[in-house]
């Protein structure tokens, strides 16, 4: 075999950094994107952020689609910064004055004042009972004999442990007897929320029932039901309650009524609950018979390249040093920062496009819509559009959306059609919220109702979409 040398020509394309920064960028929501910043913030001395606008900044580059397009970004002839054009004014520290609690005076420009709100801490229930407690006329031993109660207390409020269990896990307290756990139980159960120290789903309505007064109606008949029969309850069997209970419609219905007030869960607003703040990146609006699409100027970071440093650095000439690449790495930021910001400007101009139908009329008029679509309108490949669409928000008239829920699948029709599957959730919807309840609609008779209507789907469809609701079947949304 001879060694030979050939030459051979092809294309491959390369991930420059410059390119692998743009796709990482793209795949961020807006909070992520702004933690992003403030880590190259930290690290590039030559990059900055700026407050406020300037109204000589010249608009960005967006060739608008058919439906009116609005960006409020900016970024300056030489591609070294991107700003806000906020109409808000720029109010600084001089302008404000802020008060003192400690003294009484006012601060007026102080930067080592934190100006951040000061949130109280909510009470645990805990403490919550315990402060009732030391509000009741109760001895040393009482109170210890309550707290060990307290230390079996779930995050819900019911007790996680039988009486009998805690005193034979118990060794702190001497001589600690089964009486006291009971009274000690009772006292318990005494304080608010109401129904807390309950063992189970049925005591815990059960004390909330017998808190309410004497002269209730229905109250004595509500009562027995949820201690002896509240499986009935739940499956909705009132015929066979009815027989067993020996009562009429109007006083079960009562009971009934009475059982759905109480509250299952009696600490669950002592339960932290985390708050998700959500950024919508555009902003769709109606005007004058047409929808428009604009940039959330909220949303968009406003940075620039340090003049002084950039100066200085154009002076030198010296590409070489660590200040030049950081200048460059720099540019390179703030463009694909703003090449962000204008793809997903046009994609949502598509989506808003194709489903202007959905923003007139609601989720009855949504149409089917796939990535594929999408990528060919915009020139985009299909895993461009996915990043583009992922935890990024939408705010319309209607509320907000993330981008993709405007993409689902479709069903046919028997007109040769297709409907898409978000109109049909909405549909099903409609169906379940007109229905009688004596007589709910079963997953077979919507799916008849809906092919009436020309949309042909399984019954098993209809409970995939039911259940995604979270939507009850038929036989518990059945009511007197």
């Amino acid at each position: 075999m001879k060694n030979s040398l050939q030459l051979k020509l092809s294309q491959n394309l390369a991930l420059t950094p410059q390119l692998q920064q743009s796709i990482r960028l793209l795949q961020l929501s807006t909070l992520d994107l702004n933690q992003e910043l403030e880590r190259f913030l930290m690290e590039n001395p030559l990059l900055e952020r700026t407050e406020g606008w300037n109204e000589d900044t010249p608009s960005p580059n967006v060739t608008p689609s058919p439906i009116t397009s609005t960006s409020n970004a900016s970024i300056t002839s030489d591609g070294d910064s991107i700003e806000s054009t906020s109409d808000h004014e720029n109010w600084t520290s001089s302008d404000l004055a802020f008060s003192d609690p400690s003294n009484g005076n006012w601060r007026e420009g102080n930067e080592d004042y934190d100006y951040s709100p000061q949130i109280a801490a909510e009470p645990s229930l805990i403490d919550h009972l315990v402060s009732q407690l030391r509000l009741s006329n109760l001895s040393e031993r009482d109170y210890q004999v309550c707290a060990i109660l307290l230390s079996h207390i779930d995050e819900e409020g019911y007790l996680s442990a039988s009486l009998e269990e805690i005193l034979e896990q118990e060794k702190t307290l001497e001589e600690l007897e089964i009486e006291e756990l009971q009274i000690a139980l009772k006292m318990l159960q005494s304080l608010d929320p109401i129904g807390v120290g309950a063992r189970s789903l049925a005591e815990c309505l059960c004390i909330q029932l017998s808190s309410l007064p004497e002269h209730q109606e229905g109250k004595k008949l509500a009562i027995d039901i949820a201690q002896k029969h509240l499986q009935l309850l739940g499956n909705h069997d009132f015929p066979r309650l009815k027989k067993i209970l020996g009562v009429q419609d109007a006083s079960l219905k009562i009971a009934q009524q009475l059982i759905g007030q109480c509250n299952p869960h009696p600490a669950a607003d002592f339960i932290p609950s985390e708050a998700r703040y959500v950024i919508p990146d555009v902003i769709v609006r109606k005007n004058k018979m047409q929808w428009s699409v604009t940039l959330n100027p909220d949303a968009i970071p406003k940075l620039r390249v340090h003049r002084v440093y950039a100066d200085i650095l154009n002076k030198n000439r010296d590409q070489s040093s660590q200040l030049s690449v950081q200048l460059q790495e720099a540019r390179w930021l703030i463009k694909n920062v703003q090449q962000r910001f204008d793809t997903i400007l046009r994609v949502s101009e598509a989506i808003v496009e194709r489903q202007r139908h959905f923003f007139e009329h609601g989720e009855v008029a949504m149409r089917p819509l796939v990535l594929r679509e999408i990528a060919d309108t915009v020139g985009m490949h299909e895993s461009t559009v996915s990043r583009v669409t992922t935890q990024k928000f939408m705010l319309t008239p209607r509320g907000i959306f993330e981008l993709k829920y405007f993409f689902s699948s479709h069903v046919g029709t028997d007109s040769g059609g297709a409907a898409s599957s978000t109109a049909i959730r909405a549909l099903i919807k409609q169906l379940i919220s007109a229905e009688d309840c004596r007589k709910p609609l079963s997953d077979s008779r919507i799916s008849d109702i809906l092919a009436q209507q020309g949309i042909v789907v399984a019954r098993r469809t209809v409970a995939k979409y039911r259940e995604a609701m979270q939507i009850h079947p038929a036989s518990q949304r059945k009511s007197l």
